[in-house]
């Protein structure tokens, strides 16, 4: 079917693409205006929500599926920096009238390929009509055992920083779609589908002191490690781990990429947990005396950014 979405209904479409999602008891087949979830004993509930806005977060044309999957992820990444194992989640679409049937059952395929990776189901939400861009806003729902969520606020003088995996792939990808380029592709499947390091979350919980997904850039998303916890963070250039041919300084500044950066105390036990969750780790600077986070060069002179990573406002 090719026919707008509006000719269809909210609960047609409802029924049609989204019901088939909640595949949890207590989502109700989504005939009902809530759900109930029940949390493990000793666990504590975790919650995040993203919002992603079209041409904002992501193209327009973008391949549905990958948008659905894009949305969904980047929130299981906030969970997977607090060492928080998924459970649900649910979904608000505001929806432009243009929007295709034929678009939505793609979208609706995307999530359903990442319930079944990622060991989640729907649990709720809202559709609308909305007169400006196209607009997805996802709660995902965790658990994590009582006292053990991982926050950005615990960095301690002397820590090690870490960062997961490669950063500035993602800006490097979205810099090549601004041009109409279509390769690597590699970069550009990093934009369009981050990987949310859940198992390292996993991993980390009682070795990581503070934690925060690399949403906004590395530099930014460690400024916010150093202010509430009220440290200094010193990032060595030289270590940061980048592709070749992706540009450093836009590299630590630019957003999208979904690792996990974290502050330990230890080398080893760090090691250990990257290599049972089987994600690369790489350590890249150290928690000082001080404020702010800063990039030094091989000389330990501070470089200069004219911006530490993305902000909307």
């Amino acid at each position: 079917m090719t026919n707008s979405s509006s000719k269809y209904g909210e609960f047609a479409l409802i029924a049609d693409l989204f019901a088939p999602l909640a595949k949890t008891p207590g989502a109700f087949g989504l005939t009902d205006d809530a759900a109930t979830l029940a949390v493990p004993r000793g666990h504590e509930l975790v919650v995040t929500a993203d919002a992603l806005v079209a041409d904002v977060h992501f193209f327009a044309d973008d391949p549905p599926e990958t948008i659905a999957r894009k949305a969904l992820r980047v929130n299981l990444s906030d969970l997977a920096a607090k060492g928080a194992k998924p459970i649900g989640y649910l979904l608000a679409l505001s929806l432009p009238r243009n929007v295709r049937y034929d678009w939505l059952r793609k979208f609706a395929r995307g999530l359903a390929k990442d319930q079944r990776e990622f060991g989640i189901a729907l649990l709720g939400g809202d559709t609308t009509a909305t007169p400006g861009p196209l607009t997805i806003a996802i709660t995902a729902l965790g658990v994590v055992p009582k006292g053990k969520m991982l926050r950005r606020k615990g960095a301690k003088v002397g820590d090690l920083v870490f960062v997961s995996g490669t950063i500035g792939d993602a800006g490097a990808g979205l810099a090549l779609l601004k041009r109409k380029a279509r390769t690597p592709k590699s970069l550009i499947a990093r934009y369009r589908l981050p990987t949310p390091r859940l198992s390292l979350g996993f991993a980390l919980r009682g070795v990581a002191r503070a934690s925060i997904d690399v949403s906004d850039g590395l530099m930014a998303d460690l400024g916010h490690i150093a202010e509430v916890s009220k440290v200094r963070v010193v990032v060595d250039a030289a270590r940061v781990p980048v592709s070749r041919g992706v540009d450093l300084i836009a590299a630590v500044t630019a957003g999208d990429d979904y690792e996990i950066a974290f502050t330990a105390p230890k080398r080893d036990a760090v090691m250990r947990a990257a290599r049972k969750a089987g994600v690369a780790v790489t350590e890249i600077g150290i928690v000082e005396r001080g404020e702010g986070a800063v990039l030094r060069d091989a000389k330990g002179r501070e470089v200069r950014l004219k911006k530490k990573g993305y902000a909307h406002f």
